[in-house]
């Protein structure tokens, strides 16, 4: 079996509202303000590029920061930033280093791979700060590829890359429209919420108990 996780909200933090709240606080009173400014930067074709690894990040800090009227300062300190930004989340790691020790006892039964929409300088920030990346049987981060989720065109790089039989193949992601991606391909689907649901769910398409 196939396990293939996605990153951001699923093993790292992301809170973009908490990151426009702490760089543009003028324009962050409420939660609605937040959500609505960090869909404008984040939710932009422009980001996306970015992930793509099509704007560098000077490009899409001053394209965003004229768009919206946005400091350029402000925002080039929380683009350069976010790789730091990016923590582990305890309980999705731990469910990951149980499939880790559970796949040294069953071998290629059992291999671990990454999806993540990813700019290449924050892909090689975590790759340099966290070992447990090095669990990994192989992977691919967005900008590598100039591709993103939930374009097809990635999730077959995968499938190719590393030789993955879709009926054989779980893809673990935050957002619905992604896992709907993998599911239309024949992959399984489980859409994260938490790191007890992911690893219920995990659980029963492993059809075994992974250790507390």
């Amino acid at each position: 079996m196939n396990i293939v996780f996605d990153f951001g909200a699923v093993l790292f933090t992301w809170q973009p509202g908490l990151l426009i709240q702490a760089h543009f606080p003028e324009h962050a009173a409420t939660q609605a303000q937040r959500s609505a400014l960090a869909h404008a930067v984040f939710g932009h074709p422009d980001w996306h590029d970015f992930d793509r690894g099509v704007l560098s990040a000077a490009e899409v800090t001053a394209r965003t920061a004229k768009r919206l009227g946005l400091n350029e300062s402000a925002l080039r300190d929380l683009v350069d930033g976010i790789g730091e930004h990016l923590q582990p989340m305890a309980g999705s790691v731990e469910v990951l280093a149980q499939l880790h020790a559970l796949r040294e006892q069953l071998g290629s039964a059992l291999r671990l791979y990454y999806l993540s929409n990813m700019p290449v300088s924050y892909a090689r920030v975590l790759e340099r700060k966290h070992a447990f990346i090095g669990w990994f049987d192989g992977g691919i981060f967005s900008g590598d590829v100039h591709h993103i989720k939930p374009e097809p065109e990635i999730y077959a790089m995968l499938e190719q890359r590393y030789l993955l039989e879709p009926t054989q193949t779980v893809f673990i992601d935050d957002l619905a429209s992604n896992v709907a991606q993998a599911q239309r391909r024949g992959w399984q689907g489980i859409q994260f919420e938490a790191a007890a649901q992911l690893k219920s769910q995990l659980e029963m398409v492993l059809n075994l108990s992974l250790e507390a």
